[in-house]
């Protein structure tokens, strides 16, 4: 595994993004792991972030694209600091921009914040995670009505590896072949699981055998095939 993936693991870890335990999710399904992107709070957390995107950007795509586009809400602050750190690890210049979820009609009018987008324009979608696909259903067609665009890939933090809608894939595989562009994650649960795996972490095992074992039994019933 990348040096990157494993910096980004802990980092996960000691920012409290990604927590182990019995959690709800907003399915209903009972999970011994729950991520909340939103702990990224701080300027130190929020620079690394944009850094590990833009790593993983550049080894799963490339860099030949223009734009990095973040659904509204949470991936407004992922396109920004995406941007930011492709500039700073690799000097690429590209733009950032989201949707509003209201079309403003005074000052800054439309539906989109940051760069306008332009024909030609290759694009790069961030996002936290992506459990259902939904964000995309909502965003893509608001994309493409902008201007003719291709979309490069969809890159997000967090793969949960957990079957999509479909029953079947996960939601990444279920976006990709919905919408016709490769999807990545800076890390997955299998990768996430197998390096804390009786690893300390600030001092503490993350996921000793019991966890170990909850995990496990978890993608027994829900894991993507």
């Amino acid at each position: 595994m990348e040096a990157y993936k494993q910096e980004f693991i802990e980092f996960m870890v000691e920012s409290q993004v990604l927590k182990f335990g019995d959690f709800t999710l907003k399915s209903g399904r009972k999970s011994p792991f729950f991520m909340n992107a939103g702990a990224y709070v701080t300027g130190d957390q929020l620079h690394r972030l944009g850094l590990y995107y833009a790593q993983a950007i550049h080894d799963n795509f490339g860099l030949d694209f223009d734009v990095v586009f973040g659904p509204a809400y949470k991936g407004i602050p992922l396109s920004v600091i995406t941007t930011m750190g492709l500039h700073e690890l690799y000097g690429k210049e590209a733009r950032y921009c989201s949707n509003r979820k209201e079309v403003k009609d005074h000052g800054d009018t439309g539906i989109l914040l940051g760069s306008a987008l332009k024909d030609g324009d290759r694009v790069v979608m961030v996002e936290d995670v992506t459990t259902s696909g939904k964000s995309i259903e909502e965003t893509f067609p608001i994309i493409k009505a902008q201007a003719d665009v291709e979309v490069v890939g969809l890159m997000v933090s967090l793969n949960r590896m957990e079957v999509g809608k479909g029953g079947e894939k996960c939601a990444l595989d279920e976006v990709s072949e919905l919408y016709g562009f490769p999807t990545a994650a800076i890390v997955n649960m299998a990768e996430v699981t197998e390096y804390l795996y009786n690893r300390e972490v600030q001092g503490k095992v993350v996921i000793n055998d019991d966890l170990k074992a909850a995990i496990d039994a978890y993608y027994q019933q829900y894991g993507a095939k």
